[in-house]
């Protein structure tokens, strides 16, 4: 029988394995989920009145019994097998990591059902009311969610400027860069202990939101201004106290984003087409973050396909294209000028989402006769044509998930029958296998994933806590609260693990990037320390700091949901994932971003 292109023979090494022959006993859960104290997530949005419930994932809670389709997990450190026989080895770990990648919840969420149910195992026509959506979670598995939202929407701008006129921020002191406070004009800096860094800005919401609140798209540094997208707006604001600089309505509500702007500074992001529950994620909308000025605009061109009119685009950014993909539908546009430069192909395995940044990489689906075993690859897309240069063929019944580095090439990839499991794989410049990541059997491994929901739509990137550079790829563990973490090393030409550096002092840290040849990494805040950037050299030892936060503003830092963060030019800036709250008031109290530096 032929083997697809890079791939190991049948029954050899890289052949998917029974789970159930010869695995070691995994661990039971506890019968009730341990509550743990805050963590530096931050407390999630307070859920509106008749808000659904939340959900599996819902921080600070223990996890209730989730659907069909949700990540499963055995037990605090359970291992599930990869997907190529790896062998039990150092640690005789039965598998590589515990879990699947979070992807973090927000009242308002639709909540999974149980388990089974009508979608299991079916591929069939979905017959949706007025008031339901399809939801895709995790790249494969659908619910049906009433909206229930009867709050209505209130427009802030009857119209995009493509010239919009700087606006000051109300909620930002000006002149002496200490933000605003816990009470009125309080000086965040007034605590602040030598050696400390400054407190830059603290930004409140001043949005009014719908009833569920609002997804954060951002931060993007652009020289000297930190951008953020949200609802109806894009809004820049200065780095160095916080003042917004520019701001550019919207006509319809922000719903999809790059993870990475264009070298130049520019990015492109998804707009609804209209202010309806049935608005669709079709119009792209490109701005220049160092301006503030609206440059092209126009729509995606319509999709066809089964479930077309389900689906939501997501955008990627490489070089000056930008990639559009959706389920079964692909576009390639020009940064420059918006034009079209390639299609969905016309035949074969087709794109499903794309991820950015020094090289552009597509998912693509394969037809198949069982919705069980799905066929899927990995390709690296010429961004000026969009053909294919090489295509790397997952192992059957196995997904593209997560593009971690696309330089060097890390990638997660998830099965969901029989059994869900969880896999990272290295791969070389020219798409072959070139390990499997291993992790040991103490170990809990999950880097953050978390997003605005899509329809049958699938974000590849945008995932905190990975980082990898020409040797080797960073993950950080998870822990109980109050003990330290560690950064872990694994070798990208074995899949082992290399080195280990311990956070220290009861700390938690988390891989952001590598910088300088060093991995930058995130110093989570605790009750009565401030958190703070840091790095870690690529053969290990303690991270070195760059940037020590306050003390005195720790729980400040430690209540942003789902928090997103960017640094640059010696700058550290945090923003909550989502902004929601039970009312007006409350919402025009809740803090948005904060900016740190010397």
């Amino acid at each position: 029988m032929t083997q697809p292109p890079n791939q190991p023979p049948q029954g050899g090494f890289g052949a998917p394995q029974d789970p159930q022959q010869g695995a070691p006993q995994q661990p039971q859960p506890p019968a009730q989920p341990p509550q743990m104290p805050p963590t530096p997530q931050g407390p999630p949005p307070v859920a509106p009145p008749g808000a659904p419930a939340p959900g599996y994932g819902y921080p600070q809670q223990p996890p209730g019994q989730p659907g069909y389709g949700y990540p499963q997990q055995p037990g605090p450190y359970a291992q599930q097998p990869g997907p190529y026989n790896q062998q039990p080895g150092a640690y005789n770990q039965p598998g590589p990591y515990g879990g699947y990648p979070t992807q973090p919840q927000y009242p308002g969420a639709p909540a999974p059902g149980g388990g089974g149910g009508f979608f299991k195992g079916k591929t069939g026509i979905v017959v949706a009311a007025s008031a339901a959506a399809l939801l895709l979670v995790g790249g494969g598995t659908w619910y049906v969610v009433s909206s229930g939202d009867d709050k209505e929407d209130k427009p802030t701008v009857s119209k995009s400027s493509d010239d919009p006129k700087p606006t000051g921020s109300e909620s930002v002191d000006q002149g002496d860069g200490s933000g605003t406070g816990r009470e009125g004009n309080e000086d965040l800096n007034a605590g602040r202990k030598d050696g400390e860094a400054k407190v830059l800005f603290l930004t409140k919401n001043e949005v009014d939101l719908p009833r569920n609140g609002a997804e954060v798209f951002g931060p993007w540094v652009a020289g000297d201004t930190v951008v953020k997208a949200m609802y109806r707006e894009v809004a820049g604001y200065s780095v160095t106290d916080g003042s917004k600089k520019w701001s550019v309505p919207l006509p319809a509500e922000v719903c999809s984003a790059p993870a990475q702007t264009s070298a130049d500074g520019k990015i492109v992001i998804g707009v609804k087409d209209g202010l309806t529950e049935k608005a669709k994620c079709n119009d792209l909308q490109m701005i220049d973050l160092k301006t503030g000025k609206a440059g092209w605009k126009k729509p995606i061109p319509k999709a066809s396909g089964a479930f077309a009119s389900l689906s939501d685009f997501t955008l990627a950014i490489s070089g000056n294209t930008l990639a559009v993909g959706g389920s079964g539908n692909s576009y390639g546009f020009s940064m420059a000028d918006g034009k079209q430069l390639f299609g969905k192909p016309g035949s074969g395995c087709k794109p499903f989402a794309f991820a950015g940044g020094p090289k552009l990489l597509a998912g693509a689906s394969c037809p198949t006769d069982d919705y069980d075993k799905p066929k899927q690859q990995l390709q690296e897309i010429d961004p000026a044509s969009g053909k294919p240069r090489w295509t790397y063929n997952t192992p059957e019944g196995w997904e593209i998930d997560k593009v971690y580095s696309a330089s060097p090439l890390v990638v997660s990839i998830t099965q969901r029958e029989p059994e869900k499991k969880w896999s990272i794989i290295a791969l070389t410049d020219n798409g072959k296998l070139r390990s499997q990541i291993s992790g040991g059997k103490n170990d809990k491994f999950q880097p953050r994933c978390g997003g605005a929901f899509v329809i049958f739509g699938q974000n590849l990137e945008g995932c905190t806590g990975v980082a990898a550079d020409a040797k080797h790829f960073y993950m950080a563990t998870e822990t109980e609260y109050g003990k330290a973490n560690e950064l872990v090393a694994f070798s990208l030409d074995s899949g082992k693990e290399a080195w280990r550096a311990p956070a220290g002092a009861e700390r938690k840290m988390t891989p952001l990037r590598i910088e300088g040849g060093n991995v930058l990494v995130y110093m989570q805040p605790s009750y009565d320390t401030g958190g703070g950037v840091a790095t870690v050299a690529p053969t290990g030892g303690a991270p070195k700091m760059l940037l020590q936060h306050p003390a005195s503003t720790a729980e400040i830092e430690n209540s942003f949901y789902s928090p997103k963060m960017a640094y640059a030019d010696g700058r550290f800036f945090i923003a909550s994932g989502r902004v929601s709250a039970p009312n007006d008031k409350a919402e025009k109290e809740t803090k948005t971003m904060m900016g740190f530096g010397q």
